[in-house]
């Protein structure tokens, strides 16, 4: 897979260190405020977000007058940036058109596949077809729900678990590794043009459109949101580095990215191992992780090693650490736990588009340090959660899969919150 090349990342001097709101913008040209990149104020943001969120950009971009490296914005992908999920519409699209190949046996696909799902995999999709070959998936609706099923709920259409054994829960899930994985014999450039393919598709789709896979119902449609949109050209205007940081794969993310004006040095997914140009089910590791079967994607803790390692040029264990002030992104966009690492880190703005994911929302109504933007998803919102998130006893995951309780920097536990957004 491609390599992203480095950024220049300096430290900041030691008086900046000691401010609220260190300097690590590029040097202001006597602009006014008046002329600094500005937000769209026709687009709507919940309650004071907007102004929030321009106040960062003045205080850390071109128009703070103060010099030092580019700041960092980094954006998640599904949810966050567009509505409705690229990786459900392109294995959609996929399974509709016969493009997954037919592995040799279904347990190479991932280590922690199941028996049961080898099984149901291979009883489903039949033994037919010739290694190598297209699935007919298209017609074979038992094929096309055991993949879906697996992808969606982690279990055979008999209700059997699809994988097993032992994996850091904060850094990957099998699942999300699985998609890349069954698209092993495709080039990268075969699985960007099925995602385009896709991406057509569910941007002319009419907003609330359901399409059918197998006898599965899913989202049919993909929007960007123009928020998004207006703040990352905001930003990108603003003098900040902006990056997607996405668990899907890498070359369907990057099918999408360039619909926000960011290319492909600057969109990190699942990166697969490639062996004469074509995709493995090899998953490329981070922070000293291993390459191998996926036990280190870009996911929660994950996201925050892939910033650390591909943006900030840290190597080795230290990529799971949170850095220094110097060494960590500006702002951070997420919907769900599976950003929570990354989007904790901001030192600017940490916006979390409210989907009632209870690590990210706890944190996010905490707002310990006051810099939290919380905000409803910008089309069909969900509904307000009733009760209170469980950020006192169940309300984050443990490497082990466990739920434990939501701590701060300090190690004090978050109360429980209500949903205010």
């Amino acid at each position: 897979m491609r390599k992203k090349p480095a950024i220049v990342v300096g430290l900041l001097a030691a008086a900046a260190l000691a401010t609220t709101v260190p300097a690590t913008a590029a040097p202001a040209h006597d602009a006014s405020r008046a002329k600094c990149p500005q937000l769209d104020k026709s687009l709507t943001w919940s309650g004071d977000n907007r102004a929030k969120l321009q106040k960062m950009i003045d205080e850390r971009g071109t128009c703070s007058g103060k010099g030092g490296p580019r700041p960092v914005a980094a954006f998640d992908w599904d949810n966050t940036v567009v509505k409705n999920d690229i990786t459900d519409a392109t294995l959609a699209w996929a399974l509709k058109h016969d493009k997954i190949l037919r592995p040799k046996s279904w347990r190479d696909t991932s280590a922690w596949l199941t028996p049961a799902a080898d099984k149901a995999l291979t009883k489903a999709c039949g033994t037919e077809v010739r290694v190598g070959r297209p699935l007919p998936t298209s017609k074979n609706a038992a094929c096309a729900d055991e993949i879906f099923e697996i992808r969606e709920k982690s279990q055979t259409m008999a209700g059997e678990a699809a994988f097993a054994g032992d994996w850091n829960h904060r850094r990957t899930v099998p699942a999300y590794a699985w998609i890349p994985q069954l698209f092993a014999g495709r080039t990268p450039d075969q699985l960007t043009s099925f995602a385009k393919k896709a991406r057509a598709e569910q941007l002319a789709a009419p907003v609330g459109t359901k399409q059918t896979v197998g006898t599965h119902t899913l989202a049919g449609y993909v929007r960007y949101y123009d928020q998004q949109k207006d703040l990352i050209r905001t930003l990108k205007a603003a003098g900040f580095d902006v990056y997607i940081v996405s668990a899907s794969s890498e070359p369907i993310a990057e099918a999408w990215s360039s619909g926000v004006g960011l290319d492909r040095e600057h969109t990190i997914g699942i990166r697969s191992v490639t062996k004469h140009g074509r995709l493995t089910t090899q998953i490329k590791g981070c922070g000293g992780v291993e390459t191998g079967r996926g036990d280190a994607l870009p996911y929660m803790d994950g996201k925050r090693c892939m910033i650390n390692q591909e943006i900030f040029k840290i190597k080795g264990a230290k990529a799971w650490q949170k850095q220094d002030f110097a060494h960590r992104i500006a702002l951070g966009a997420g919907d769900a736990d599976t950003d929570v690492t990354f989007v904790n880190d901001a030192t600017g703005a940490h916006v979390a588009i409210n989907r009632n994911k209870s690590e990210l929302m706890c944190r996010a109504f905490d707002d310990a340090d006051g810099r939290w933007v919380a905000n409803p998803m910008f089309i069909e919102p969900m509904p307000r959660k009733s009760g209170a998130y469980p950020c006192a006893t169940t309300g984050a995951t443990a490497e082990d899969g466990s739920k434990t309780p939501v701590r701060r920097a300090d190690g004090s536990v978050i109360p429980d919150q209500l949903d205010r957004v």
